[in-house]
């Protein structure tokens, strides 16, 4: 009897922290907006990006697929940086809940860019 109140007691307790532990959240939890700006950048359209952190909990080794992409405006590396197929954000520093980062390129068409990967800080 008392190992099961003793299990009882843990699983409530469990129940309440868990929550708090294990933040559910996954690559669903960035939005990545791109609205073009009305600006031409050597003949091409310029796009602002706004890629947003919806998550509870701060998230950091942000990485998107960036296959193909290209740009005659330069970004600052610290902002996002391309190594292969992927871009690095932020300097894979923490985004905290709600916060985003911004940066704008100039290329037409613009690129479909994809949250591949990042690391839940909860």
């Amino acid at each position: 009897m008392a190992a099961l109140i003793k299990f009882s007691i843990g699983f409530l307790l469990f129940s309440f922290i868990s929550p708090a532990i294990g933040q559910q959240c996954d690559l669903n939890n960035f939005v990545i907006g791109t609205v073009r700006s009305g600006r031409e950048i050597e003949g091409k359209p310029e796009w602002n990006v706004q890629v947003v952190n919806t998550c509870k909990c701060p998230q950091s080794n942000i990485v998107l697929s960036c296959k193909g992409f290209q740009t005659v405006e330069p970004i600052s590396p610290s902002i996002f940086n391309k190594v292969g197929d992927f871009c690095h954000i932020n300097q894979d520093l923490p985004v905290q809940p709600q916060a985003s980062v911004r940066f704008s390129y100039a290329w037409d068409p613009p690129f479909l860019l994809r949250p591949a990967s990042a690391k839940v800080l909860c």
